[in-house]
């Protein structure tokens, strides 16, 4: 349970530095969101409770295959804001592109094998 809540601090503090890096700085907040801490964290946690090489390399290549679909969110949310759309409105929009880009791209994976 230590474990939990050690991980669940770290974590919390990596997203605490890049809303407060973002406040004064949105180009290095947006770097520091944009680098894969996450899940280097989450690989480096999948490999301390199970050290299975096939499983982390499963886990790594779905990682990759899930954070394309994720990417015109931020395309969007941008382009609705400059829009004159509300801030809520356009992240529940954006969430709801990607809901939809993870399904298509768990289907057209399929198609080519790759299984998530």
């Amino acid at each position: 349970m230590l474990a939990f809540w050690v991980r669940a601090l770290l974590s919390g503090v990596i997203v605490a530095a890049v809303s407060t890096v973002a406040r004064r700085l949105p180009a290095a907040g947006a770097l520091i969101a944009s680098l894969p801490l996450v899940s280097v964290l989450g690989m480096i946690w999948l490999w301390h409770d199970r050290p299975d090489p096939e499983n982390m390399a499963t886990h790594a290549e779905a990682t990759f295959w899930y954070v394309l679909p994720s990417l015109p969110m931020f395309l969007l949310i941008p382009s609705l804001l400059r829009r004159g759309v509300d801030f809520w409105p356009a992240l529940a929009m954006g969430c709801a592109l990607t809901i939809v880009a993870y399904l298509a791209t768990v289907l057209i994976a399929a198609r080519f094998g790759v299984r998530l």
